[in-house]
């Protein structure tokens, strides 16, 4: 497999997923966010987390606007499979290539830590590994990780099997770390291609880090 990491201006994790996508025998690459192509071949595009430009006007509304940007979207109009992790999953909303949207944390505070998230659908490539009521320990770190979506697009989504990810306690019940609608962690677009997350499955792939549970995510696109 092989996977391109786009980065932007302000990215800093494009080498803690470079190594946990290599860990797994991906072959990867990086993709400057001045690029207007992405290489041949490329299996999956994934965004990072970071605070692209700064995190100005709000978490992922310039990095749209950068050209490799309407080389993403082309490719996954095309069916490619595009991960956006953190501020990659902004960059996603902001994007429209995900529904809804971020908002600041409720409390206001930048959040980091381990949170347990609980697997909802595994119809999809990137949860294919795992099972549906799986719970796993994934750090989260950021300010602006309040998912919001209007009640009508949410029912849709639901019944479309596109709400991924939820955050919950060790016991698997009810924990909201950031005032996300229903506690969404992660969630896909329609047509189960484009996937974007808040927690850093990247950080949680080896026991010495605190938790290897992120490798059983990433591994999906694997297969």
């Amino acid at each position: 497999m092989k996977v391109a990491v786009i980065r932007f201006p302000g990215t800093n994790c494009e080498f803690d997923t470079q190594y946990a996508f290599e860990r797994i025998g991906a072959k990867t690459q990086l993709v400057w966010h001045k690029e207007t192509s992405l290489p041949d071949g490329i299996d999956l595009v994934v965004l990072p987390g970071g605070f692209s430009y700064g995190d100005y006007l709000r978490s992922g509304a310039i990095a749209r606007f950068s050209p490799v940007m309407q080389a993403v979207k082309a490719f996954a109009d095309r069916g490619g499979y595009v991960l956006g992790i953190c501020n990659g999953f902004q960059i996603l909303l902001e994007s429209h290539l995900l529904p809804g949207a971020m908002k600041r944390n409720e409390n206001l505070h930048f959040v980091s830590k381990y949170q347990y998230i609980k697997v909802l659908n595994n119809d999809n490539k990137f949860l294919s590994r795992l099972n549906k009521g799986d719970i796993l320990n994934i750090p989260i770190a950021h300010a602006e990780g309040n998912y919001f979506v209007d009640s009508d697009t949410l029912a849709k989504m639901y019944d479309n099997a596109q709400v991924l990810l939820q955050y919950c306690n060790a016991q698997g019940y009810y924990d909201n770390p950031n005032g996300s609608v229903d506690a969404i962690a992660g969630i896909c677009n329609k047509t189960k291609n484009v996937f974007g997350l808040m927690p850093h499955p990247e950080r949680a792939c080896e026991k010495i880090l605190g938790s290897d549970d992120g490798i059983k995510m990433i591994e999906g696109f694997m297969h």
